[in-house]
């Protein structure tokens, strides 16, 4: 991506009475950022809806121009990816969410398109109970799916519990953040961010200078989820960021687990509420995530390189059918996010191939949005 391009998707995120999805849909409608720019006096055309206070914000774009060759320069100076959405290293799980940030700034070494990606997340006011859950789920988890990366948030209890059981045991872990990078908080967790930069990373859509405000705290939740391909919620209250965090994660059609607690556990009533509703799978271990998940253990990885399973050609299929089938060589069976991520294929559109190929005998669809060939 362009420079151009980076610098117009940051103004863009800098102009007043543009919802995040509107953002993103003006860009696809005029095939870039630097377009939108170039002719942002004529875009009541293409926005035959919008409200002339809108549009004269768009006209106006101009004025963030500055910040945001400023923005880019820090970054620049500071080693931190500025990601634009059609950027190769942007989080494809996240690109297919309607509300995706059009850039995002990563600082960090962790692939943010890992074959697994676990989101976890519950209460600041995590209990012994919690704390001993998010310790074995890291531990079972790294023994399992040593390349899992592990999101949170980097906040208080559950989160920064999180974050440092994984890099105890070696998995690489992303904060997503509510703030700019050039600031922590909270500042206490310091150290850890510190660790994570080597280890994993730190993600957020706020430019420097942003504060750790409130509103920013829910807007980041979609990230967290949206960029994972499940999120289990430890210990939550009826109420707080996790529950919305996992019922974003519901809404983007993505695999929702939480562990559950006694009943007269306040720390546990929202995982209890989330699996009474069935918004959210009941599991004990990362063993049950990794079955429910569909997701082949580091053994069975090294049992069928030792198999040598060659991958095998299927000359009556189309291109994009072919390389589907070929993603799904190697595993006995791979979730639809997943292929997804390694076939570079919309979800939208991989669906459509998926149920081709079913109709021709060569694929098999199992429970949970798993596919395997037949």
């Amino acid at each position: 991506m362009s420079s151009r391009e980076t610098l117009c998707l940051m103004a863009l995120t800098r102009v007043p009475r543009m919802r995040l999805a509107n953002v993103r849909s003006l860009v696809e409608a005029m095939g870039s950022a630097t377009a939108v720019y170039e002719h942002r006096h004529e875009l009541g055309d293409v926005l035959t809806s919008a409200r002339k206070p809108t549009l004269d914000a768009l006209a106006a774009m101009d004025i963030h121009m500055a910040r945001a060759e400023q923005e880019l320069e820090w970054a620049v100076h500071n080693g931190i990816q500025c990601l634009g959405i059609d950027d190769d290293n942007y989080p494809q799980r996240m690109r297919e969410c309607a509300d995706a940030p059009v850039i995002l700034y990563y600082k960090g070494q962790a692939n943010l398109n890992a074959r697994h990606v676990v989101a976890v997340v519950g209460t600041r006011h995590i209990t012994e109970y919690g704390k001993d859950l998010c310790s074995g789920l890291m531990h079972d988890l790294h023994a399992l799916c040593p390349d899992a990366l592990v999101v949170s948030g980097l906040a208080y209890g559950v989160d920064i519990h999180t974050h440092r059981a994984a890099l105890d045991e070696g998995n690489p872990t992303v904060a997503v953040l509510a703030h700019g990078l050039d600031q922590i908080y909270p500042r206490m967790h310091r150290d850890t961010a510190v660790r994570m930069l080597a280890q994993g990373g730190l993600l957020t859509e706020f430019m420097a200078g942003t504060n750790a405000d409130k509103r920013n705290f829910v807007q980041r939740n979609r990230i967290v989820a949206g960029i994972s391909d499940v999120t289990v919620v430890v210990e939550s209250a009826n109420k707080g960021g996790s529950l919305i965090t996992a019922g974003l994660a519901n809404d983007y059609n993505r695999e929702v687990m939480a562990f559950p607690g006694r009943v007269t556990d306040g720390c546990s009533a929202g995982c209890n509420s989330l699996i009474r509703a069935n918004r959210a799978a009941l599991i004990s271990s990362a063993q049950d995530l990794v079955e429910m998940m569909g997701w082949e253990t580091e053994a069975e990885r090294c049992s069928a390189l030792a198999r040598g399973i060659q991958p095998e050609l299927f000359p009556e299929l189309s291109p994009e059918e072919q390389q589907v089938a070929q993603a799904l060589q190697g595993s006995d069976k791979c979730h639809l996010n997943q292929l997804s991520l390694h076939t570079d294929l919309p979800i939208s559109r991989l669906s459509g191939i998926l149920f081709g190929l079913e109709m021709k005998g060569i694929v098999k669809m199992l429970p949970g949005g798993m596919y395997r060939l037949a």
